[in-house]
């Protein structure tokens, strides 16, 4: 499925599961993640490429982004508009929901030797931030998971970050352009692989 029909499949799954009405203060965390399953899966592990695994998500990174959506701050095509029919306390509850759920690293094809390359690219320019190869952390705030998510996903986030559709970190962007000043966009290819290749 192509980003265009994924998000437009996305769209029509939030219709159809009526976000409005579940947007309630009566709503439970079940409730309200329920609606997103159409395009993250069921309990926050995506069965589609363009859209990420949010299953065992930092509840922080959760409610920020959320919040950062709703307000236009962070690019996007449909999430804005679904952010925007929910509360704080709204995020607050399926972000809590989410973190208690196991993650499932995406099942994927990946190259062997690029995802060995990216291995040690990740440990010289992204460990610091991603800690254990972007894995969900046990007693630890402030994670994104990198491990195991679709690289069509990853692809799509990176090129929204070096299209400044979305804020990137001072820190990521200095090691980012030190990153593609040494190996250019094969360097991507192989942090993508390595991400990938966590199963």
């Amino acid at each position: 499925m192509n980003r265009g029909r994924a998000k437009f499949a996305c769209a029509i799954g939030a219709v159809a599961l009526g976000l409005s009405s579940l947007a309630s203060a009566d709503a439970t965390p079940e409730m309200l993640a329920e609606a997103c399953a159409g395009c993250h899966g069921p309990g926050g592990n995506s069965a589609g490429p363009a859209a990420p695994s949010i299953a065992a998500m930092d509840p922080m990174v959760l409610v920020d982004t959320m919040e950062t959506f709703k307000s236009g701050d962070t690019y996007s095509t449909i999430m804005g508009r679904i952010a925007k029919g929910y509360s704080t306390e709204e995020f607050q509850k399926m972000a809590e929901y989410f973190h208690a759920q196991e993650y499932q690293p995406a099942k994927q094809t990946y190259d062997q030797a690029l995802a060995d390359k990216g291995a040690k690219l990740h440990d010289k320019y992204c460990e610091k931030c991603h800690a254990e190869g972007g894995k969900p952390l046990v007693d630890e705030e402030d994670y994104n998971i990198l491990a195991g998510q679709w690289s069509p996903y990853l692809r799509f986030t990176m090129s929204d970050f070096r299209e400044d559709r979305r804020e990137m970190e001072k820190k990521m962007r200095k090691k980012l352009e030190e990153m593609l000043a040494a190996e250019g966009d094969a360097g991507l290819d192989a942090l993508f692989a390595y991400y990938a290749s966590q199963q």
